[in-house]
């Protein structure tokens, strides 16, 4: 457990913890503007994104245990180079790289969960691990703000000894697991299809702010992104052993899962990001200060997260995940009628904060869990459609503050908490219209 968890909280906090740095990063490299600087975040989003279905597919088939530690190995040695980088498209290249472990790693880690566990403990190992996750989620700006006050550098090698411990201790503890022999090799054109698909879609997501949603760069990138997801849907259709199997969206939970992740991560997005920004931009805080103000929010994750096997035992899946995605969305009501230009910390951001503690702990756990509604040797894929699912979502929630909030106004701003609150109330719709019937 200790293994799994410290794996997908360092590849999942990376995705986050860059936010915060961005500025200290353009500082060290003369001569670069805010979008090259940007790449930085940007390459990692895409590629995470457009890997993660491949990766998890080619785990169940290679080997979930050898794709992990392969991956943990890349993350690592990317994480150096990215340290010690002399020029920004280093820095960008090796983000991409240190992208296709992390995308290795995730889905892999929760596929090990089952395997590993004794099925009356699987509600408590995968209500853990999804806790790192929300932890890692919320934990970013906190941790990318104080090692900013370092160096923007230790962002990275700060998980060079993370990795190493983990690759030793992995390769005495994991088993290994794989289909059994024989097994159909997954689909190259459907992997090829949906690379293309999401890696198209993303970019467009978060270049689109910056081109111009109508720009003729962004429309054809929506356009060809259109064409591959249509070759995708027809690969899982037709081809012997797509990458993404048809099965996975028999049942209703899983299905719930994915739509609802989309739409929470979209919103979960705009609160890291805009939390951040407004209390930098607007209340004039200090990188640290901004960090370590948001740190209510991943403490009250924890507290939640901890509990997430006893709670779903007591409420089932669905009710813990719903309260979760609404109050993500009463955390942007709230900020719409609380906060205000003049700083106002404790009776303006922090009580939203808490609610979005009490959203991610709740939330998260409940909605990776539906990776265990389906047959076990779809687990790692499954849970690779569920965090490919969270990341477009992601970089949707990202794309909509930067095109939202231009000059970084209170106006701005909120228009953007009530895009959260829109996720939040339809992520919680989606579970409702899709739960499975006579179950919470």
């Amino acid at each position: 457990m200790a293994v799994l968890g410290a794996v997908a909280f360092m590849a999942q906090l990376d995705f986050f913890v860059v936010n915060v740095a961005l500025d200290g990063i353009g500082r060290s490299f003369p001569g670069t503007g805010v979008a090259s600087v940007s790449w930085v975040l940007s390459a990692y989003a895409i590629v995470f994104a457009a890997a993660l279905v491949p990766a998890g597919r080619i785990a169940d088939h290679w080997g979930r245990r050898k794709m992990l530690l392969s991956g943990v190995a890349l993350f690592t040695l990317t994480s150096a180079v990215a340290a010690a980088a002399p020029a920004l498209g280093v820095l960008v290249g090796a983000r991409a790289l240190q992208a296709v472990g992390a995308a290795m790693i995730v889905p892999t880690s929760l596929g090990l969960l089952y395997p590993s566990f004794p099925r009356r403990q699987h509600t408590l190992v995968v209500g853990l691990w999804a806790g790192v996750g929300a932890i890692a989620a919320s934990a970013g700006p906190p941790v990318g703000g104080l090692l900013v006050t370092l160096d923007w550098r230790w962002i990275f090698l700060i998980n060079v000894p993370v990795g190493i411990a983990t690759l030793v201790a992995g390769a005495r503890l994991l088993p290994e697991v794989r289909q059994p022999k024989g097994a159909a090799v997954p689909d190259a054109g459907s992997a090829l299809a949906l690379l293309l698909a999401v890696s198209l879609l993303v970019l467009a997501t978060v270049q689109g702010p910056g081109w111009g949603w109508t720009d003729l760069r962004t429309m054809t990138l929506f356009a060809a992104a259109a064409l591959a997801v249509a070759a995708t849907v027809e690969r899982t259709l037709r081809a012997e052993a797509p990458v993404i199997e048809k099965q996975l969206f028999a049942g209703r939970p899983f299905t719930a899962a994915t739509v609802a992740l989309f739409l929470f991560s979209a919103g979960f997005a705009i609160v890291l990001l805009s939390t951040a920004l407004f209390m930098q931009e607007v209340w004039h805080f200090s990188p640290l200060r901004a960090g370590v103000c948001i740190a209510p929010a991943p403490l009250a994750s924890i507290a939640f997260a901890m509990n997430a096997g006893p709670i779903q035992n007591r409420f089932g899946r669905t009710s813990p995940a719903v309260t979760g995605t609404l109050a993500m969305a009463l955390a942007a009501g709230y900020w719409l009628a609380a906060v205000h230009t003049a700083p106002g910390y404790w009776s303006g951001m922090f009580p939203g904060l808490i609610l979005v503690g009490l959203a991610g702990g709740l939330a998260w756990a409940p909605l990776f869990a539906a990776a265990g509604t389906l047959a076990p040797e779809r687990a790692t894929t499954g849970s690779a459609v569920l965090n490919m699912s969270r990341q477009i979502g992601s970089a949707v929630g990202v794309a909509v503050l930067v095109a939202l909030t231009p000059r970084a106004t209170a106006a701005g701003f909120d228009h953007a908490w009530a895009v959260q609150a829109v996720a939040g109330v339809a992520a919680a719709a989606a579970l409702l219209v899709l739960r499975p019937r006579h179950t919470a």
